[in-house]
C-alpha cells in the first residue's frame, strides 16, 4: 500500500466524511465516479462556538444528501444559514435549488444564473455568517466561475475542482482557461507562503496536509504536460483526439474525453503564446 504522506499533498488517512479541521465538517456525497472520485465533498463550515453554518457546494440533486447535510449540521447543533457555490458543475450545484428551499437560505455564487437570493460573490468578499470569516478567491480556469473559499481560522483553502485530493483537474475547454488557471494556481500558492495555509479541503478526495507542496506539484504537472502537448504537436499529431491517444496514452480510456477538453485548452494556450501555428 502507498504511504499518502508520500503523495504529493500528503492526503489524509481514513473516511472522508467528518471533521477535517475545527471549523470544517465533510459529508460525502453518494456520486462516485471516475470524475468525481469518491463523490462530491459538501463541506460545512462554522465557527465551533456558533448555531450558525455556512455549506459549500450541496453537491447533486439527491434528497438523501441534502437532508444528510442538514442533520449533520442539526446534530452539530446548528442551522444552515447561507449556501456557497465554488462553481456550476452538476456534481456540485444541481442540488443548490433544492437545499435551499430546505434550509430557506440564499445561494451565493458568482453565476448570477445559480444564485437565489439576489446577493453574488466576487472576489475580496468576506463572508461573516455567525463570526466565521470565508475570504473568496477567484480560481478561473477549471470553469470560467470557478471560486475557492480561504479559511484563515483554520489555514485552511476550500478549493471545488482547482485543487482535488487526489489526481489532477481537467481544464474544461472552452469555458475553462488554462491561462487563467495557471494564474489561479499561482494565487493559491500565494495564499500557502504569505498567509499560513496548510490544508486543502477540495471538493473531490481525500483532504491535503501540505497545501503548498500540492499547488506546486499542479503546477509542475501542468508544465509537463504542456511540454508533452508541444512535443506531440512537432511529432506531427493534429487533432485533440490524436493527441490524447499519444500524451495520455497510460490514463484509463474512460477520462480520454475530459482528457480532450485539457488538450484543447492547451492548445489555445501554445497558440496565444506563439509556441505552435494558431
Amino acid at each position: 500500500m502507498t504511504d499518502p504522506t508520500a503523495l504529493p499533498g500528503r492526503p489524509r488517512a481514513g473516511a472522508l466524511s467528518g471533521q477535517a479541521t475545527a471549523r470544517a465538517h465533510c459529508v460525502l456525497a453518494p456520486n462516485p465516479s471516475p470524475m468525481t472520485l469518491d463523490g462530491t465533498n459538501t463541506w460545512i463550515v462554522a465557527e465551533p462556538d456558533s448555531d450558525l453554518a455556512v455549506v459549500i457546494d450541496p453537491g447533486p440533486l439527491d434528497e438523501g444528501h441534502l437532508r444528510a447535510v442538514i442533520d449533520t449540521a442539526e446534530q452539530a447543533g446548528k442551522r444552515v444559514a447561507l449556501t456557497l457555490l465554488t462553481h456550476g458543475h452538476p456534481d456540485h450545484a444541481d442540488g443548490a435549488a433544492r437545499f435551499a428551499e430546505l434550509t430557506r437560505t440564499p445561494v451565493r455564487a458568482l453565476d448570477p444564473t445559480l444564485r437565489l437570493g439576489g446577493e453574488g460573490l466576487d472576489a475580496g468578499d468576506v463572508i461573516t455568517t455567525g463570526g466565521l470569516e470565508l475570504r473568496v478567491v477567484p480560481t478561473p480556469g477549471h470553469t470560467a466561475d470557478s471560486l475557492s473559499f480561504h479559511l484563515p481560522a483554520d489555514r485552511a483553502v476550500l478549493t471545488g475542482d482547482t485543487v482535488l485530493g487526489r489526481g489532477t483537474t481537467v481544464v474544461a475547454h472552452p469555458d475553462g482557461r488554462l491561462g487563467d488557471y495557471l494564474d489561479s494556481l499561482r494565487r493559491l500558492r500565494v495564499l500557502t507562503v504569505d498567509d499560513g495555509v496548510a490544508t486543502v479541503l477540495p471538493g473531490h478526495g481525500p483532504v491535503l496536509n501540505d497545501a503548498q507542496g500540492a499547488v506546486e506539484f499542479y503546477l509542475a504537472h501542468r508544465a509537463h504536460r504542456l511540454a508533452q502537448v508541444e512535443t506531440a504537436v512537432e511529432a506531427g499529431h493534429r487533432t485533440p483526439g490524436e493527441i490524447v491517444a499519444s500524451v495520455y496514452a497510460d490514463v484509463d480510456r474512460s477520462l480520454w474525453p475530459a482528457a480532450e477538453l485539457s488538450v484543447r485548452a492547451q492548445l489555445d494556450y501554445l497558440g496565444e503564446h506563439g509556441l505552435i501555428d494558431g
